[in-house]
């Protein structure tokens, strides 16, 4: 079955070479087939034959190039070989070649003092699953399992995702050398998935993994070079109520996320299942700023005093989602007192009530619209 994603390639490459990053198994391989199959040619380093060949010899690329000619040069998993980004450079300087360079870790790139090409190429991001993307689209499915296309998709969506965290975030990335034992990694994991959402407290964490707070805070970094999870910063601008800086940290997939905490089952009136539906609007918020191209900070609030909204975008929307069903007084707190910022347009509280309502200023909509009206570019 072939689904159709949002991410469109060729406008982007029709400006520029072009990066595009994302966490193993997004379907970044197969979106490039899908899209540019006809005119591209795929150089896959996950291919030995292609891996061993350019390792020793990254000027051979101008070779592969000349013998397959192509509108788009594809160079899959370039992380792998970070030395061949002086070629590209050089190759995008002299024959002017568009190249799309994926992979899942710019870690790599970095560590490996690669040339990153100096805005020669921009760059992309792949995500998984977005709720546009499926047509029967299944929540409770999703907040369960996640959006990863293997495993949505999978009769076995359990094996799947057991096979993804124990295959690539333990066993990979201890092979790769991204860390040197998988024991305290793991003990790590496991804590970070059960404060998934949560402001994040470095010390507290250490203490919970065992291992010191310098380790901790490297692993952190491990995870958003990887793609596995970001830092949502805290807004601190707001000018009534003194702000806490601190920033919380999220998973990129909600099936990742159960996976690694142990989840067994997801009842929908847990607490559980409410942290899992705010962590898949924050998922669809951000391929919506990625794969639309808008500059805008994902960030969220909460004072001194413990008034929280859950997602801001630059300073047009804030948006409180809540996962009942039907929604009282005490939903809408957080997006009042931000109100008395006067620095937002769109105040929006998302949740499962079918009743759109405007109340107060604030938008209520069920999380459908929602949805529907962001990808529609309604709030920016």
């Amino acid at each position: 079955m072939e689904i159709k994603r949002q991410l469109q390639l060729a406008p982007l490459l029709a400006m520029k070479s072009f990066f595009l990053f994302g966490p193993r198994v997004t379907g970044k391989t197969t979106l490039i087939r899908q899209q540019l199959a006809e005119t591209t040619t795929i150089i896959d380093l996950l291919d030995s034959r292609y891996f061993l060949r350019l390792s020793g010899a990254p000027h051979e690329l101008e070779s592969l190039i000349a013998a397959a000619p192509a509108d788009i040069i594809v160079i899959d998993e370039i992380q792998r070989i970070p030395e061949l980004l002086n070629e590209i450079h050089r190759l995008i300087e002299t024959q002017n070649i568009t190249f799309l360079l994926t992979g899942s870790s710019a870690r790599k790139l970095r560590r490996g003092k690669a040339n990153l090409v100096a805005g020669r190429v921009w760059d992309a991001r792949m995500f998984p699953f977005i709720y546009l993307e499926l047509a029967d689209f299944d929540l409770n499915r999703y907040l369960r399992y996640g959006g990863l296309p293997a495993v949505y998709l999978s009769e076995y969506p359990e094996e799947a995702l057991n096979a993804y965290v124990n295959t690539y975030l333990k066993e990979e990335i201890l092979a790769e050398g991204l860390i040197r034992r998988l024991p305290p990694f793991s003990r790590f994991l496991k804590t970070m998935a059960l404060s998934n959402g949560e402001m994040i407290n470095f010390t507290k964490l250490a203490n919970d993994c065992q291992v010191p707070p310098s380790t901790v805070t490297e692993y952190v970094r491990l995870l958003e070079d990887t793609l596995i999870g970001f830092l949502l910063s805290a807004w601190i601008e707001s000018k009534k109520r003194k702000a806490i800086k601190t920033g919380k940290f999220y998973f990129f997939d909600p099936g990742v996320t159960h996976m690694l905490a142990g989840t067994e089952t997801l009842d929908p009136n847990s607490n559980l299942y409410g942290k899992s539906f705010v962590q898949f609007i924050c998922m669809e918020l951000r391929a919506y700023l990625s794969y639309r191209r808008k500059k805008l900070p994902l960030a969220y609030w909460r004072s001194k005093n413990g008034h929280e909204v859950d997602f801001l975008l630059g300073t047009k929307t804030a948006i409180e989602v809540k996962a009942s069903k039907s929604i009282s007084r005490n939903d809408f707190k957080g997006l009042k007192y931000l109100k008395e910022e006067g620095v937002f347009k769109n105040l929006i509280l998302v949740s499962r009530d079918p009743v759109s309502s405007l109340t107060d200023g604030i938008v209520t909509l069920p999380w459908e619209k929602f949805l529907s009206d962001l990808w529609r570019d309604k709030f920016i």
